[in-house]
């Protein structure tokens, strides 16, 4: 009996041990933009949270507009995206509890190293993008509802140039991620707008050279939002806050200040920014 017993209390701690084992990790869906993915920020990033918390990130790296929609369907537990307009109505919609402007990078003007519409340190993008119109050369759009997308729109609406008229001529909307816009605008050659960080980070950019950068429109900030669990009872509030908290911390802001590629810092602390 006696042996027959604690072969029983084995059998459950075996049992027990295993569901222990086997356990679901803490973990959090983060709809974020391929930028961030791309440049190899959320692999510096991530570890260094997981080993504060023990909480794991599991990512969804699409366009802003993408991303957007995956969160408004209640797919992910936070947002890390980069087009303020969008992020504020998303908030006032209901659908995230608050912005938080985490980081900030830039978007640059990169174009064939002939520069046939003579853009070259133009310090105005928008002039810029109106240099390219009046010489119809090639641009290539990333044409996705991207953050990017959204800011190459906002600068031809500022120009007073409508390119959907001319597109499948010079202008060519590719519907794809900023890496495949790239590998594009390279073969072709073509103008084409990036962000810096997947502009220093992409390998392949054959006869394509930086031309247009510094101006202020051209400056890219990201939020970093709770989807609301209000709205989606599933979220993981309390992870997600967990993951808010330590971007916005000390901690966290100086592993965004210490990510490089190529020696070169791509991404700026902006927690402490309080400027509208």
């Amino acid at each position: 009996m006696v042996t027959r017993f604690a072969a029983l209390l084995l059998g459950l701690a075996i049992v027990a041990g295993a569901t222990e084992l086997g356990a679901e990790p803490r973990f959090i869906t983060l709809a974020s933009t391929t930028s961030t993915e791309n440049s190899g920020l959320l692999a510096h990033l991530l570890p260094r949270f997981l080993a504060a918390t023990g909480i794991e990130v599991r990512v969804v790296a699409v366009g802003t507009g993408q991303a957007l929609r995956i969160a408004r369907n209640g797919d992910a537990d936070v947002l890390l995206v980069h087009h303020r307009p969008s992020e504020e109505a998303f908030v006032a919609e209901g659908h995230g509890v608050a912005r938080h402007e985490v980081m900030i990078n830039d978007y640059v003007i990169g174009g064939p190293r002939a520069d046939p519409a003579g853009i070259a340190d133009n310090s105005s993008a928008v002039a810029a993008f109106a240099q390219i119109a009046a010489a119809q050369a090639p641009f290539v759009s990333r044409g996705d509802d991207s953050g990017t997308h959204k800011k190459e729109l906002a600068l031809w609406a500022a120009a007073g140039i409508d390119p959907a008229s001319a597109s499948g001529t010079w202008y060519r909307e590719v519907g794809a991620g900023m890496g495949a816009t790239l590998n594009i605008a390279a073969a072709m050659p073509a103008y084409l707008l990036s962000d810096r960080s997947t502009w220093v980070s992409f390998r392949n950019k054959g006869h394509l050279m930086l031309l247009v950068e510094g101006d202020p429109p051209l400056f890219n900030p990201y939020g970093v939002i709770l989807v609301n669990p209000d709205r989606h009872p599933h979220v993981k509030a309390a992870e997600g806050q967990a993951f808010i908290d330590w971007m916005l911390s000390d901690e966290g802001q100086s592993a965004i200040a210490s990510f490089r590629v190529d020696g070169q810092q791509l991404f700026f602390p902006r927690a402490r920014h309080t400027d509208p």
